[in-house]
């Protein structure tokens, strides 16, 4: 199989899953290195296709989710003890937290596309950030960062919201 033909078979991969797709996986099914996948999703990227690397892999979303669901950015502070209790209280209440971003006062914004959806995720999140002793990017701006969240309904954001205030996570609007 020629490199053309590669990248129609990896796009065709992903977009018809249904969950992030890891590249050791795909370079597996591909008879490639992890290394020809990620240049291979750079050029896919380039033609203008919409492929989320996320810490469980690379997914396509899907036009028909991203229009049902709402979705919201919320600003929040907390120190490494509240991430844990962010997260879950997103995804607890039916949230989706697709990203985190932080304004770097060199780089300007840092987005990181997180995609968690449960539970689950979030601690499999924690888990891989403390093996590889990651610190979350937050640290950068004294604990202040936002994040790109999807819900089904305005009730569930505003829970969320609700809930995230209580902790003393949220940072309000002040217009």
């Amino acid at each position: 199989m020629n490199t053309e033909e590669r990248r129609v078979k990896l796009l065709e991969r992903l977009e018809g899953a249904t969950q992030a797709l890891t590249g050791t996986l795909l370079a597996s099914e591909l008879k490639v290195s992890r290394q020809i996948i990620v240049g291979d999703i750079g050029i896919i990227r380039a033609m203008g296709k919409n492929i989320y690397a996320t810490p469980r892999g690379y997914i396509i979303p899907t036009e028909e989710k991203e229009k049902k669901r709402i979705v919201a950015t919320i600003t929040c502070r907390h120190d490494m003890e509240g991430l844990r209790r962010e997260l879950e209280v997103i995804v607890d209440n039916g949230g989706k937290v697709r990203d985190v971003i932080v304004e770097h006062p060199l780089y300007g914004e840092i987005r990181c596309d997180l995609f968690l959806s449960t539970r689950r995720d979030v601690i499999s999140f924690l888990r891989r950030m403390e093996k590889c002793k990651a610190t979350p990017l937050l640290i950068m701006t004294g604990g202040v960062h936002l994040h790109t969240i999807e819900v089904p309904d305005e009730e569930t954001i505003n829970v969320i919201r609700r809930d995230l205030r209580q902790e003393g996570i949220l940072i309000e609007n002040e217009n």
